[in-house]
């Protein structure tokens, strides 16, 4: 059984599964699930794919062919995502965490990663992720922060995020705002950055409906809706200003989606290795320490809210 700390606040609660990627199992508002819910035989199989949201560490999707060019290498890493090609969201989510300090309504859960660990990242790290919950007039305001520390002698590149999933119904609808977006190969590579088509514009906020996304969305650090009317609840997902993108994935005839605040790109390394701007890649010194937090505000909609 994979042990689980439980964390309340007014009629939220959220739970927290540490030793699987340090990963949140729940999150609800007077019972009602406002990240999708994980199912028994996921925690049982402690399968971090179907939690409710995972922190992404050292970077965010994909790094083309599992290799990495940095400082004039190439760095082979580990294919970690069953078939594919490239390797995806960096190994804190597929890594046991330690538990800190845990209260009531708070906890911390740290991470070392090792150069050479199974896995593949070249460069070792410390990170460190907090999460506090508190109960608000209409609902509750989930806080996590990541925080992560070149352990080394040599600077790395780096970015953060996370990988909420959100229920999915037939009435939900996604709000946010974006400059531009990035189109696909099939493997999900970006080939090249467009305007916001009508399609895929959710300003002003819209149904979700059959569409069927996933793409990386830049420029877009506003606060974002998703709402469930049927249900009378909402959630606000904002973070900070460095995290930039959002990677929207809404499988095609599922009942979830997710919504991910980012720092970078998808292959941002290897792009800005090949000299393209603004790929969102930061370069983390020895020693050197960078944070940024994200926010959920889960709240109750409707008559009487």
């Amino acid at each position: 059984m994979v042990e689980v700390i439980r964390l309340r606040a007014g009629d939220a609660t959220v739970e927290l599964a540490p030793a699987v990627g340090g990963a949140i199992a729940a999150f609800t508002l007077g019972g009602a699930d406002i990240l999708r819910p994980t199912p028994r035989d996921a925690r049982d199989a402690a399968d971090v794919r179907r939690f409710a949201c995972y922190p992404l560490v050292p970077y965010s999707n994909r790094i083309a062919d599992a290799r990495l060019a940095f400082g004039l290498r190439q760095h082979p890493l580990a294919r970690n995502f069953g078939n594919a090609a490239h390797s995806i969201h960096g190994v804190g989510w597929q890594r046991a965490w330690t538990i800190v300090d845990a209260t009531s309504a708070s906890a911390q859960v740290a991470l070392a990663h090792e150069a050479g660990d199974a896995g593949g990242w070249p460069w070792p790290f410390r990170v460190a992720q907090t999460f506090a919950l508190a109960a608000q007039a209409d609902g509750a305001l989930l806080s996590v922060r990541l925080a992560i520390e070149n352990a080394g002698t040599e600077p790395f590149p780096f970015g953060l995020g996370w990988h909420p999933f959100f229920p999915k119904d037939a009435d939900t609808t996604l709000g946010f705002a974006a400059a531009g977006v990035w189109e696909n190969d099939t493997t999900q590579l970006p080939v090249a950055r467009i305007g916001v088509p009508a399609r895929w514009r959710f300003d002003p906020p819209r149904a979700l409906g059959a569409l069927a996304l996933d793409h990386v969305f830049e420029s877009a650090t506003a606060r974002a809706t998703i709402a469930w009317p049927a249900r009378r609840r909402a959630a606000d997902i904002e973070a900070d200003g460095a995290l930039d993108r959002r990677v929207v994935y809404v499988p095609e005839g599922r009942d979830f989606l997710a919504f991910e605040p980012v720092s970078h790109m998808t292959d941002a390394f290897n792009r800005a290795a090949r000299g393209e701007p603004r790929t969102g890649t930061r370069v983390l010194p020895p020693g050197a320490t960078f944070s940024c937090t994200m926010r959920i505000v889960a709240r109750t909609t409707g008559p009487g809210a």
